[in-house]
Protein backbone atom coordinates (compact mmCIF):
# COMPACT_ATOMS: atom_id res chain seq x y z
CA UNK A 1 0.00 0.00 0.00
CA UNK A 2 1.38 3.42 -0.96
CA UNK A 3 0.54 6.15 1.54
CA UNK A 4 0.91 9.90 1.15
CA UNK A 5 3.72 10.97 3.43
CA UNK A 6 4.23 14.45 4.89
CA UNK A 7 6.71 16.71 3.13
CA UNK A 8 9.08 18.91 5.12
CA UNK A 9 12.33 20.75 4.60
CA UNK A 10 13.27 20.13 8.25
CA UNK A 11 13.78 16.37 8.15
CA UNK A 12 16.40 14.60 10.26
CA UNK A 13 16.41 11.30 8.35
CA UNK A 14 16.47 10.45 4.65
CA UNK A 15 13.90 7.70 4.10
CA UNK A 16 12.91 5.88 0.93
CA UNK A 17 9.27 4.81 1.04
CA UNK A 18 9.67 1.84 -1.31
CA UNK A 19 12.64 0.46 0.63
CA UNK A 20 10.89 1.02 3.94
CA UNK A 21 7.72 -0.77 2.87
CA UNK A 22 9.65 -3.70 1.40
CA UNK A 23 12.26 -4.22 4.12
CA UNK A 24 11.06 -2.84 7.46
CA UNK A 25 11.43 -5.51 10.15
CA UNK A 26 12.29 -8.05 7.44
CA UNK A 27 15.91 -7.27 6.59
CA UNK A 28 18.45 -4.53 7.38
CA UNK A 29 18.66 -1.43 5.23
CA UNK A 30 20.63 1.80 5.25
CA UNK A 31 19.27 5.33 5.67
CA UNK A 32 20.85 8.78 5.73
CA UNK A 33 20.49 11.30 8.55
CA UNK A 34 21.43 14.90 9.43
CA UNK A 35 22.54 14.58 13.07
CA UNK A 36 26.30 14.23 12.65
CA UNK A 37 26.97 17.83 13.74
CA UNK A 38 24.16 18.06 16.28
CA UNK A 39 25.40 19.82 19.46
CA UNK A 40 23.58 17.41 21.81
CA UNK A 41 26.03 14.67 20.75
CA UNK A 42 29.21 16.59 21.59
CA UNK A 43 31.19 14.70 24.23
CA UNK A 44 30.88 17.49 26.81
CA UNK A 45 27.08 17.46 26.38
CA UNK A 46 27.00 13.68 26.69
CA UNK A 47 29.15 13.90 29.82
CA UNK A 48 26.62 16.29 31.31
CA UNK A 49 23.80 13.96 30.29
CA UNK A 50 25.53 11.02 31.98
CA UNK A 51 25.60 12.93 35.27
CA UNK A 52 21.85 13.63 35.20
CA UNK A 53 20.62 10.14 34.26
CA UNK A 54 19.85 7.57 36.98
CA UNK A 55 22.73 5.19 37.70
CA UNK A 56 20.78 2.29 36.18
CA UNK A 57 20.65 4.17 32.86
CA UNK A 58 24.43 4.17 32.39
CA UNK A 59 26.25 0.95 31.46
CA UNK A 60 29.95 0.81 30.70
CA UNK A 61 32.84 -1.63 30.60
CA UNK A 62 36.10 -2.45 28.88
CA UNK A 63 35.79 -2.34 25.10
CA UNK A 64 38.40 -4.95 24.21
CA UNK A 65 36.06 -7.94 24.26
CA UNK A 66 35.59 -11.16 22.29
CA UNK A 67 32.56 -11.48 20.03
CA UNK A 68 31.25 -14.29 22.27
CA UNK A 69 31.56 -12.46 25.60
CA UNK A 70 30.16 -14.21 28.68
CA UNK A 71 28.01 -11.42 30.20
CA UNK A 72 28.81 -12.59 33.74
CA UNK A 73 32.52 -12.08 33.06
CA UNK A 74 32.48 -8.70 31.28
CA UNK A 75 35.48 -6.72 32.60
CA UNK A 76 35.09 -3.20 33.95
CA UNK A 77 37.51 -0.48 32.91
CA UNK A 78 38.39 0.73 36.43
CA UNK A 79 37.21 4.28 35.72
CA UNK A 80 34.25 6.45 36.66
CA UNK A 81 31.58 7.32 34.12
CA UNK A 82 33.02 10.83 33.72
CA UNK A 83 36.57 9.52 33.24
CA UNK A 84 35.34 6.97 30.74
CA UNK A 85 33.79 9.67 28.54
CA UNK A 86 36.58 12.22 29.00
CA UNK A 87 39.28 9.69 28.06
CA UNK A 88 37.29 7.61 25.59
CA UNK A 89 39.89 8.08 22.85
CA UNK A 90 42.51 6.17 24.84
CA UNK A 91 40.89 4.02 27.54
CA UNK A 92 39.58 1.12 25.37
CA UNK A 93 36.04 1.37 26.72
CA UNK A 94 32.41 1.03 25.70
CA UNK A 95 29.56 3.01 27.26
CA UNK A 96 25.82 3.36 26.67
CA UNK A 97 23.46 6.02 28.00
CA UNK A 98 20.04 4.38 28.20
CA UNK A 99 16.61 5.93 27.89
CA UNK A 100 17.93 9.38 27.14
CA UNK A 101 14.31 10.44 26.61
CA UNK A 102 14.31 10.97 30.37
CA UNK A 103 15.89 14.36 29.59
CA UNK A 104 13.58 16.82 27.74
CA UNK A 105 16.03 17.97 25.06
CA UNK A 106 16.87 14.42 24.05
CA UNK A 107 13.24 13.34 24.17
CA UNK A 108 12.38 16.16 21.79
CA UNK A 109 15.08 15.00 19.38
CA UNK A 110 14.02 11.35 19.63
CA UNK A 111 10.39 12.26 18.99
CA UNK A 112 11.30 14.41 16.03
CA UNK A 113 13.08 11.45 14.40
CA UNK A 114 10.33 8.97 15.18
CA UNK A 115 7.52 11.33 14.21
CA UNK A 116 9.10 11.49 10.77
CA UNK A 117 9.25 7.68 10.59
CA UNK A 118 5.79 7.06 12.02
CA UNK A 119 3.79 7.35 8.75
CA UNK A 120 6.18 4.85 7.11
CA UNK A 121 5.87 2.47 10.08
CA UNK A 122 2.11 2.81 10.45
CA UNK A 123 1.60 1.76 6.82
CA UNK A 124 3.22 -1.59 7.68
CA UNK A 125 2.97 -2.13 11.43
CA UNK A 126 0.66 0.27 13.31
CA UNK A 127 0.86 1.05 17.00
CA UNK A 128 4.23 2.76 17.49
CA UNK A 129 4.88 2.94 21.23
CA UNK A 130 7.60 2.60 23.90
CA UNK A 131 9.83 5.17 22.24
CA UNK A 132 13.35 4.92 23.65
CA UNK A 133 16.73 6.39 22.80
CA UNK A 134 20.25 5.13 23.53
CA UNK A 135 23.63 6.76 22.93
CA UNK A 136 26.70 4.57 22.51
CA UNK A 137 30.16 6.06 23.11
CA UNK A 138 33.03 3.76 22.20
CA UNK A 139 36.81 3.77 21.97
CA UNK A 140 38.61 3.08 18.69
CA UNK A 141 38.54 -0.61 17.79
CA UNK A 142 36.17 -1.63 20.59
CA UNK A 143 33.78 -4.57 20.21
CA UNK A 144 30.10 -4.85 21.07
CA UNK A 145 29.63 -8.62 21.58
CA UNK A 146 27.17 -10.80 19.66
CA UNK A 147 23.63 -10.25 20.95
CA UNK A 148 19.97 -9.63 20.12
CA UNK A 149 17.61 -6.76 21.03
CA UNK A 150 13.83 -6.68 21.58
CA UNK A 151 12.91 -3.50 19.68
CA UNK A 152 12.59 -2.07 16.21
CA UNK A 153 15.82 -0.13 15.94
CA UNK A 154 17.54 2.44 13.74
CA UNK A 155 21.20 2.99 14.64
CA UNK A 156 22.39 6.43 13.50
CA UNK A 157 26.15 6.94 13.33
CA UNK A 158 26.96 10.40 14.69
CA UNK A 159 30.77 10.43 14.97
CA UNK A 160 33.46 8.02 13.82
CA UNK A 161 32.57 4.78 12.09
CA UNK A 162 31.71 1.19 12.86
CA UNK A 163 31.04 -2.08 11.10
CA UNK A 164 27.87 -3.97 12.00
CA UNK A 165 27.87 -7.75 11.44
CA UNK A 166 24.20 -8.80 11.26
CA UNK A 167 22.41 -12.11 10.73
CA UNK A 168 18.95 -13.00 9.48
CA UNK A 169 16.56 -13.09 12.48
CA UNK A 170 14.67 -15.93 10.75
CA UNK A 171 17.74 -18.14 10.27
CA UNK A 172 17.07 -20.86 12.85
CA UNK A 173 20.53 -22.38 12.31
CA UNK A 174 22.03 -19.15 13.65
CA UNK A 175 19.20 -18.25 16.05
CA UNK A 176 17.19 -21.21 17.38
CA UNK A 177 13.62 -20.46 18.43
CA UNK A 178 14.41 -21.52 22.00
CA UNK A 179 17.03 -18.76 22.28
CA UNK A 180 14.46 -16.13 21.35
CA UNK A 181 11.99 -17.54 23.85
CA UNK A 182 14.61 -17.50 26.60
CA UNK A 183 15.50 -13.89 25.78
CA UNK A 184 11.89 -12.70 26.06
CA UNK A 185 11.65 -14.56 29.36
CA UNK A 186 14.57 -12.69 30.93
CA UNK A 187 17.77 -14.27 29.56
CA UNK A 188 20.70 -11.96 28.82
CA UNK A 189 20.95 -10.33 25.41
CA UNK A 190 24.44 -11.81 24.75
CA UNK A 191 24.54 -15.04 22.76
CA UNK A 192 27.23 -17.32 21.35
CA UNK A 193 27.83 -17.88 17.64
CA UNK A 194 30.06 -20.57 16.20
CA UNK A 195 32.86 -19.33 13.97
CA UNK A 196 31.61 -21.63 11.20
CA UNK A 197 28.36 -19.61 11.00
CA UNK A 198 29.96 -16.19 10.52
CA UNK A 199 29.67 -16.42 6.74
CA UNK A 200 25.86 -16.55 7.03
CA UNK A 201 25.80 -12.89 8.08
CA UNK A 202 26.11 -9.55 6.30
CA UNK A 203 28.28 -6.61 7.25
CA UNK A 204 27.47 -2.92 6.97
CA UNK A 205 29.98 -0.08 7.19
CA UNK A 206 28.49 2.92 8.98
CA UNK A 207 30.25 6.28 8.58
CA UNK A 208 28.95 9.42 10.27
CA UNK A 209 25.71 10.52 8.61
CA UNK A 210 24.51 7.00 7.86
CA UNK A 211 22.09 4.77 9.75
CA UNK A 212 21.05 1.13 9.73
CA UNK A 213 17.72 -0.57 10.43
CA UNK A 214 17.84 -3.61 12.73
CA UNK A 215 14.84 -5.97 12.53
CA UNK A 216 13.60 -7.23 15.90
CA UNK A 217 15.98 -9.87 17.38
CA UNK A 218 18.32 -9.73 14.38
CA UNK A 219 21.57 -11.14 15.87
CA UNK A 220 24.58 -8.88 15.47
CA UNK A 221 27.95 -7.77 16.76
CA UNK A 222 29.74 -4.49 16.15
CA UNK A 223 33.34 -3.38 15.69
CA UNK A 224 34.35 0.27 15.93
CA UNK A 225 36.59 1.95 13.41
CA UNK A 226 39.90 3.72 14.16
CA UNK A 227 38.34 6.77 15.85
CA UNK A 228 36.03 7.52 18.77
CA UNK A 229 32.49 6.48 17.90
CA UNK A 230 29.21 8.07 18.96
CA UNK A 231 25.97 6.41 17.82
CA UNK A 232 22.32 7.22 18.48
CA UNK A 233 19.91 4.29 18.62
CA UNK A 234 16.23 5.16 18.19
CA UNK A 235 13.90 2.31 19.11
CA UNK A 236 10.21 1.57 19.46
CA UNK A 237 7.63 -1.20 19.66
CA UNK A 238 4.62 -1.80 17.44
CA UNK A 239 1.45 -3.84 17.95
CA UNK A 240 3.05 -6.70 16.02
CA UNK A 241 6.35 -6.64 17.94
CA UNK A 242 4.53 -6.68 21.29
CA UNK A 243 2.35 -9.52 20.04
CA UNK A 244 5.45 -11.46 19.02
CA UNK A 245 6.94 -11.11 22.50
CA UNK A 246 3.76 -12.54 24.04
CA UNK A 247 3.84 -15.50 21.67
CA UNK A 248 7.48 -16.31 22.43
CA UNK A 249 6.77 -16.20 26.16
CA UNK A 250 3.80 -18.55 25.72
CA UNK A 251 5.85 -20.94 23.57
CA UNK A 252 8.47 -21.12 26.32
CA UNK A 253 5.78 -22.09 28.84
CA UNK A 254 4.46 -24.74 26.46
CA UNK A 255 7.93 -26.27 26.10
CA UNK A 256 8.23 -26.50 29.88
CA UNK A 257 5.00 -28.52 29.86
CA UNK A 258 6.46 -30.91 27.28
CA UNK A 259 4.49 -29.45 24.37
CA UNK A 260 6.35 -28.61 21.16
CA UNK A 261 4.76 -25.38 19.87
CA UNK A 262 4.84 -24.11 16.30
CA UNK A 263 7.47 -21.43 15.75
CA UNK A 264 6.20 -17.86 15.84
CA UNK A 265 5.32 -16.86 12.28
CA UNK A 266 5.08 -20.37 10.87
CA UNK A 267 1.29 -20.63 11.20
CA UNK A 268 -0.82 -17.44 11.32
CA UNK A 269 -3.92 -19.23 12.64
CA UNK A 270 -1.96 -20.96 15.41
CA UNK A 271 -0.33 -17.64 16.31
CA UNK A 272 -3.75 -15.99 16.49
CA UNK A 273 -5.12 -18.75 18.70
CA UNK A 274 -2.12 -18.58 21.04
CA UNK A 275 -2.33 -14.79 21.19
CA UNK A 276 -5.99 -15.09 22.21
CA UNK A 277 -4.83 -17.37 25.03
CA UNK A 278 -2.26 -14.74 26.08
CA UNK A 279 -4.91 -12.00 26.15
CA UNK A 280 -7.29 -14.20 28.13
CA UNK A 281 -4.54 -14.89 30.65
CA UNK A 282 -3.81 -11.19 31.07
CA UNK A 283 -7.50 -10.44 31.53
CA UNK A 284 -7.79 -13.16 34.17
CA UNK A 285 -4.87 -11.65 36.11
CA UNK A 286 -6.48 -8.21 36.02
CA UNK A 287 -9.81 -9.56 37.23
CA UNK A 288 -8.19 -11.64 39.98
CA UNK A 289 -6.27 -8.63 41.25
CA UNK A 290 -9.45 -6.64 41.87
Amino acid sequence: MIVKLPQSTDLLCDLDQETFQRDFNVRPFMIGHHLAEHPLFALDELLELSQTLPEASVEYNAGTLPVNQDPTQTPRNGLSVAETIQRIAENKSWLVLKNIEQQPQYKQLLDKCLNQMKPYVDAIAPGMSVRQGFVFISSPGSITPYHIDPENNFLLQIRGSKTVHMFDPNDRVVLPEEKIEAFFNGAHRNLVIDESLMARGQYFDLPAGQGLHFPVVAPHWVQNGPDVSVSFSITFQTDSSRRRQSLHRLNAKMRKLGIKPSNVGDSPWRDQFKFSVCKAGRLAKILNSK
